[in-house]
Formats: C-alpha cells, sequence, structure tokens
C-alpha cells in the first residue's frame, strides 16, 4: 500500500469509526440529469411537460433556491465528489486535471467504509485524479441490485437526453409549440432560437420519462420506504448564456428531495413531503449531506454545510459561483446569491461574455444570435452577450428574472452591493481561491503535489498581495495605475501577471507605460510576457506590437510549453488581430499535439489556432 492510499484509508477509517455503529441505514438514490434549470412543471413552469417528475414532487421537497456552483459540467461535478470548491483545488478549469492532498479522500470513500455498497452510473468526468477506492462499480452498467444482501447502497444515475449536445440535434420532430417558446430577453426572437429552446423542453420531457422509470424500478424492488431519492441537475440551461456563464440562469438548477417516513427523523424543521424550501443550498454542500444522512459526521475540510441529517447546520444565507476556463477560453467569474439578489465580480472585464467557444457556436441559437449582433440587428439588452463586462453586476431575482438590469451602479442598491462584495472576497479569503493564479502557475507551482496545498503556503501563494492586485487591475479605475505600475515589479509573478492584465484592461494606459511593459515582456515566466505581449500586441506601438508577437509565438508551442501556455499564448495572438496578420503562416504550423498531458484536453489548441487562422483571413 502506497503513502496516499494509506493516508486516505486511515482518514476514512477515522471518521467511520467516529459514529456510531448502525445496522439500520437508509439507501440513497441520485437520479440526475444535464445542462437544465428548474424547468419542470411542478416548479412553476408552465410550458414544461414533465409528469413523472411532476408527481415525484407531491412527496418530495423541491428546494427553490439551489445552484449548481459552476455553470458546465466537470467543474459541476468536481465540487460534488470532493465537497470542495474547485478554485480551492485548482480544478476550476474544464477538463483540467489536479491533485488533490493525499489526506483528502473523494466522499463515497467514507460511505463504502461504513457499509455502503456505491455505485455511479456512470460519468464521472472529474478535473481532479480521483482518490483510492472511491466507487465499487462506475460504469454503464452499475447498478444498486448488484450489492449484498441486506447492504446500504449509495446509487447515482445520470441522464444524458438534456445535454447541451441534444438540443441541436437534427432531424427532430418537435413535441412543444414552437409558438409558445419562453424566449429569455437577452435572446433573439428567431426561428432557430424558438427551435432549440423548444427542443431543450422536448428533451426534458424525454429525461421525465427516464426519471419516472428508475424511480418506479427503485419502488418495484420494494425500496421506497429504505431508499431517500434524490433529483437534480448537474448546471442551468445547456442554452448559450446560461450554460458557461455564472448567472442564475446557467447555475439555477432544479432539486428535490424525498425522505420515507421510516427516515424522517433525519429531515429538518424545513421539510414537508409535498411542499418549498428557499434554504440557499450548493453542490458544494451535496457531499456533507449524504454523509450526514448516512450518521457520518462531514471532515472539516468539506467546505459545504449539510441541509439534511444527523450533523445538518443552520441555514446559510449565500450561495456561491464561479467560472474559469471553458475549453479554449480564459476568464475569471465570481458570483454570489442570497434570496434575492445575484452578485456577479468580473476579474477579466475585458473579455465580453460570448467569447468564440467552438463547441458553444455549434448550437443555432449562438450562431444566429453572433450574426444578428454583427449586422447590428440587435437591441441593447440582446446586444450584451457579445460586448465586454463591467467590473461588477448585481441583479434583482424578484424582478429581473433575465438578470439584464444591472444596478451595481444603482444609489438605493449601494448597501446591498457593499454586502455581496464582502460575501464574494470573505470567501475567496476564506478557501484561499487559488483561481487567481493563472493556470499554467497552478499546475508549475504544485509539481506532482496538490495545488490546494500550494493555496494554502504563503511562501508559494501569498494570497493577500495576488488578491489586491487583482482587485485592482480588474477595477476599470484609472486610479489603479499607480498600483499596477508598482505590481510590475513584485517578488511574485501572479501579482506581476495581474498588473501586466491591468494594463490590457485598461487599454489606453498602455502607450504610457509601454517601457515597463516591454520589460515585463523578458520576465522570467511565461504568464507575465503574456499578459504583457497581449497589452503591447494591442495597444502598443508597431515595433511593440511586433515584438509582443514574436514573443506570444514563441510561447505558442504545445509541444515546447504544454498545452496551458499555449492556450495563453493563442488566446492573446487572437485578441491582437488585424495586428497579428503578419504571423499567419507562423500560426498554421503551429503543432497541435503533445504529450504527457490529459487527453481531454487535446482539442482545445488545435481549436484556437483554427480560429485565429480564420480571424486573420477576414482582414
Amino acid at each position: 500500500m502506497n503513502r496516499r492510499t494509506f493516508l486516505a484509508a486511515s482518514a476514512a477509517t477515522a471518521f467511520s469509526e467516529a459514529f456510531a455503529q448502525d445496522d439500520a441505514k437508509p439507501n440513497i438514490l441520485w437520479v440526475t440529469c444535464e445542462d437544465m434549470g428548474p424547468h419542470l412543471g411542478c416548479l412553476g413552469d408552465t410550458y414544461a411537460l414533465s409528469p413523472n417528475l411532476d408527481n415525484f414532487s407531491k412527496s418530495a421537497l423541491r428546494y427553490t433556491t439551489a445552484w449548481s456552483n459552476a455553470p458546465v459540467c466537470a467543474p459541476a461535478r468536481t465540487t460534488i465528489i470532493s465537497g470542495m470548491y474547485p478554485p480551492s483545488t485548482g480544478s476550476e478549469h474544464m477538463r483540467s486535471e489536479t491533485r488533490l492532498p493525499e489526506s483528502i479522500i473523494m466522499f463515497p470513500r467514507f460511505l463504502r467504509d461504513a457499509g455502503y455498497y456505491c455505485c455511479n452510473n456512470a460519468k464521472e468526468d472529474y478535473n481532479l485524479v480521483k482518490t483510492p477506492q472511491v466507487w465499487d462499480d462506475s460504469s454503464a452498467k452499475a447498478h444498486w441490485s448488484k450489492r449484498k444482501p441486506g447492504q446500504p447502497f449509495f446509487a447515482v444515475f445520470n441522464l444524458l437526453i438534456t445535454h447541451e449536445s441534444q438540443i441541436r440535434t437534427r432531424p427532430h420532430i418537435w413535441q412543444h409549440d414552437l409558438a409558445k417558446a419562453p424566449i429569455p430577453s437577452y435572446h433573439p426572437d428567431t426561428k432557430e432560437v424558438r427551435e432549440d429552446w423548444a427542443q431543450y423542453y422536448d428533451n426534458i420531457t424525454t429525461m421525465d420519462m427516464q426519471a419516472g422509470a428508475l424511480i418506479s424500478e427503485m419502488e418495484k424492488a420494494g425500496l421506497a420506504e429504505d431508499t431517500i431519492v434524490f433529483y437534480y441537475s448537474d448546471h442551468g440551461s445547456g442554452m448559450p448564456r446560461s450554460k458557461r456563464t455564472p448567472y442564475n440562469s446557467g447555475l439555477h438548477v432544479p432539486l428535490m428531495v424525498r425522505i420515507p417516513a421510516k427516515w424522517k427523523h433525519l429531515a429538518t424543521a424545513d421539510y414537508k413531503a409535498g411542499g418549498t424550501s428557499s434554504k440557499p443550498i450548493s453542490f458544494v454542500d451535496l457531499a456533507p449531506t449524504v454523509l450526514s444522512l448516512a450518521g457520518i459526521k462531514p471532515p472539516e475540510y468539506h467546505q459545504g454545510h449539510a441541509f439534511l441529517g444527523k450533523y445538518a447546520e443552520p441555514e446559510q444565507p449565500y450561495i456561491y459561483g464561479f467560472r474559469g476556463r471553458m475549453d479554449e477560453r480564459y476568464d475569471l467569474m465570481r458570483t454570489v446569491r442570497d434570496k434575492q439578489y445575484v452578485y456577479v465580480r468580473n476579474y477579466m472585464p475585458h473579455r465580453v461574455y460570448g467569447q468564440y467557444i467552438a463547441y458553444q457556436f455549434e448550437t443555432p441559437t449562438t450562431a444566429v444570435w453572433k450574426k444578428l449582433f454583427d449586422n447590428d440587428k440587435l437591441n441593447p439588452i440582446q446586444q450584451r452577450f457579445w460586448k465586454t463586462k463591467p467590473a461588477e453586476e448585481l441583479y434583482d431575482l424578484t424582478k429581473d428574472k433575465d438578470e439584464v438590469n444591472n444596478l451595481a451602479a444603482s444609489a438605493v442598491h449601494q448597501p446591498v452591493l457593499r454586502h455581496m462584495r464582502k460575501a464574494q472576497q470573505d470567501l475567496a479569503r476564506k478557501i484561499r481561491d487559488i483561481g487567481f493564479l493563472p493556470e499554467c502557475a497552478i499546475h508549475s507551482r504544485a509539481g506532482r503535489g496538490a495545488p490546494y496545498d500550494v493555496g494554502h503556503d504563503d511562501a508559494q501563494y501569498p494570497f493577500d498581495r495576488v488578491f489586491a492586485m487583482a482587485e485592482a487591475a480588474s477595477s476599470m479605475k484609472s486610479d489603479a495605475i499607480p498600483q499596477l505600475e508598482k505590481g510590475l515589479k513584485d517578488p511574485d509573478s501572479a501579482v506581476r501577471f495581474w498588473a501586466a492584465t491591468g494594463f490590457v484592461i485598461q487599454g489606453a494606459a498602455v502607450k504610457a507605460h509601454s517601457g515597463i511593459l516591454m520589460q515585463a515582456l523578458a520576465d522570467p515566466t511565461p504568464e507575465v510576457q503574456i499578459a504583457a505581449g497581449e497589452a503591447l500586441g494591442r495597444y502598443g506601438s508597431d515595433q511593440e506590437s511586433a515584438a509582443a508577437a514574436e514573443v506570444l509565438l514563441k510561447l505558442a508551442p504545445i509541444d515546447k510549453h504544454g498545452p496551458y501556455v499555449s492556450l495563453m499564448a493563442l488566446n492573446a495572438l487572437d485578441y491582437m488581430h488585424p495586428r497579428a496578420a503578419g504571423y499567419k503562416k507562423q500560426i498554421a504550423e503551429l503543432p497541435t499535439e503533445t504529450k504527457g498531458y490529459p487527453a481531454k484536453l487535446d482539442s482545445y489548441v488545435p481549436r484556437l489556432i483554427e480560429r485565429v487562422q480564420l480571424e486573420l483571413e477576414k482582414k
């Protein structure tokens, strides 16, 4: 047994021995689906056809303020399996792969050590290397029926039909009336948009039948009185500006829990079969909640709060969301929600909401929406997705469910803004949010170790200085420029990265500070070189822009620098066009493959190289 396995086993054993063994334990069944907001009849959606889940809701509690913490699948599932915010473990970026410390294990292992049979059918999709012995079976054939006689089970079944990719599957015979499709105010009302929304709801109806069949199978097996059932989706709707965007539209999920009478002592005061609860809960709460239902005290490193079971905690005032890299495009957003408001902090406001992501543009709505924007045929609300962002956003969900009326500048709402801003900053400090390191630096600083450990070591990650510079750089305020100048001389490369990024965000300030940015172009670290390169490439003189392009081209080869540096450099080159037009040949000849990295990253660099070439051809 290696050290990692030994420590994980010891941790699980210690926790399992900490609670009194009881022969009677509830079964726990998770029925999950993908890419779906709270669009069910039982949640008040009159366009939805969902009879099976509507019927299930009559004996379950509906949580009306439930969030995924990420608006895309892999980081959302990473949150669930670890019980930790991915920005604390370096795993927020789509299909990246980092490690947990050896003392931390994924939560099903605690259940297994307590005697549970744990099966997952079948999606994992974690941004973390699996810790030892997570599942008894994780496959397309995984099923609770494979357990030993009398053994309690924790079983997960994931339904795929509502995934983004199924919205655009054609040919399709629409079941829902296209004329009645509910089009949000930020989407243009076109045939393509109506077809996509109607097909999204058609897929929900199909999923509803599948979910009903799973629940019925469990009931026919005589397990209903012994089984606590959860139903939820992995994040919000798969439609553009929901998926990948950490607004309420991208994070709000349906969540229902049914607790049979036999286990009613595990319910909390707000639990009422057929009722609703507005308690704010999110995916980081699921792991501690399942352990709590099984009578296991959640470990201290869990960052969520159990909302049911023996170790249920008081209602929390806020839930939190995040966005990092989505496929081939970088961004950094943090969000907070209470029962009324959503607060958004954009740390890369110079990036438009709708950055070109090849996979997202396969959805007809995305393509037609962007085409109408390019042809100036959208109203101001519909245009916003294709423009750069403000530093802060605030929305009142009771009056603005589409989140289009930004109240951040409202004098009346300044107390709310300050309160929620503080909540976001407090969480970043509490979890030591390592997402403020560039992705390549997360990996280089951790090496074969765990980013979580790096994040909690001030010598490796001086969080306060890095976070302060990120705040200043993204503030978009001219009085932050002296702080940016000072930051370019900081001994930590992450501080220097944010200082250089601040000049990209300021844009017009680059010319007067090109001297120090030219020095940054020769920084020892690639992330600082790339940020300075984008600043000079876009806003410097022709000579400075040419020098920046040469540096970016040297950092772009994936076979020399790996995918994380390559992606950063290619993004910077893309954003400096048309000034990169003279480098079309060099970009076309860049390598598209390398070894030693997770295969799930393989498509991103080739996509970006192709996109940069296409954009330069237009100029």
